[in-house]
């Protein structure tokens, strides 16, 4: 029964800043450790690919967000962290964590962000 729950989202003013967290329960990434995506979709919009984190700790970012989100993991406590500074009206979007295991995609029910004044 694996699952994931992303939370940490809200209201921001531009230029804030805000971290997201991403709870795995049903796998144990200290024994089973997995890459973990973040992704976002705004309305009217494609999902699109945020960041990634592989298992030995490996980044990579869209190029919208970098210098600006840092993603994180803590084996030990389930949980892959998105930070996000500088935030734009256009990082605007529901934020969603995803990882793979036996070809199966499991997602989280997203956490709404939005930047505005």
């Amino acid at each position: 029964q694996v699952q994931l729950v992303e939370s940490g989202g809200g209201l921001v003013q531009p230029g804030g800043s805000l971290t997201l967290a991403c709870s795995v329960s049903g796998i144990d990434f200290n024994t089973k450790p997995k890459p973990v995506t973040w992704y976002r979709q705004a309305p009217g919009k494609q999902r699109e690919f945020v960041a990634i984190i592989t298992v030995s700790r490996q980044t990579m970012y869209a190029d919208s967000v970098k210098g600006r989100f840092n993603i994180s993991r803590d084996n030990g406590k389930n949980t892959v962290s998105l930070q996000m500074g500088s935030l734009k009206p256009e990082d605007t979007a529901v934020y969603y964590c995803n990882f793979r295991r036996h070809s199966d995609d499991y997602w989280g029910q997203g956490t709404q962000v939005t930047v505005s004044s």
